[in-house]
């Protein structure tokens, strides 16, 4: 599925690196660019658009100020220079805010964010399983969330393990955590997270996936007794 998206920036150069950014992922599609809050009003009222990649301090009229003159705002990337306004972006419930120069990582980051707050939505429209996109091998490699069996952590850089290969891409746990469905992924250990519905088997120290056999980090121990009240898997390590 693709999603439409404009940027709004006064700053060509700002403009280019985001339509090169956006140009390299299956998601998005750009439907129009503009350089002020007012172009972006005449677009947003003559196309459908899912997100916008907003800067804040433009001439006349603040990104943030144009956010709140729509009645029923598209999701919002914020891209500026600026740390000031960051408060009052999450308080109009933006779903990131990134500060130039923006790196393609953490540009990744915040639209990969933006299709998990979306999953709920295309699951009830029934478009399919959600998804994000990983920097692997000098190219984008879409990875169903489905399809994950676990993810393991090697210092700078992490596994996919899915049902049929391996993904290795340059990301932390942590931000890779960040990324998923909390109600669908779970970190059992400082160096691996897992899919909650693809354990076969555990006990107080490990969790089993089929023939592998996972550590439970003894701090992780009470994550786990908490999130999976509320899961079709019962984990409670019973002492």
């Amino acid at each position: 599925m693709k999603y439409n998206c404009i940027i709004v920036d006064d700053e060509p150069h700002a403009i280019k690196i985001l339509e090169s950014y956006i140009s390299s992922l299956d998601q998005l599609k750009i439907v129009g660019t503009c350089n002020n809050g007012f172009r972006a009003i005449n677009i947003l009222n003559n196309q459908k658009v899912d997100l916008i990649f907003l800067d804040i301090n433009m001439p006349k009229l603040l990104g943030t100020q144009l956010l709140k003159t729509l009645q029923s705002p598209p999701k919002v990337i914020f891209t500026t220079a600026h740390k000031d306004y960051a408060i009052e972006a999450f308080e109009l419930d933006a779903i990131d805010y990134l500060l130039k120069p923006i790196s393609f990582e953490r540009f990744l980051k915040a639209v990969n964010k933006f299709c998990q707050t979306t999953m709920v939505d295309v699951a009830l429209a029934d478009h399919g399983p959600g998804f994000l996109y990983f920097r692997s091998d000098r190219k984008m490699v879409k990875v169903f969330l489905e399809d994950i069996l676990y993810i393991e952590s090697y210092k700078d850089y992490i596994v996919i393990h899915k049902k049929t290969d391996m993904v290795k891409v340059k990301l932390t746990i942590s931000a890779v955590e960040k990324m998923l469905p909390q109600n669908l992924f779970l970190r059992i250990h400082r160096s691996f997270v897992v899919a909650i519905n693809q354990v076969t088997a555990y006990t107080k120290y490990d969790v089993e996936i089929g023939k592998i056999e996972l550590p439970i980090g003894r701090s992780f121990s009470s994550i786990i007794k908490r999130l999976t009240d509320n899961t079709s898997i019962i984990l409670s390590l019973e002492d």
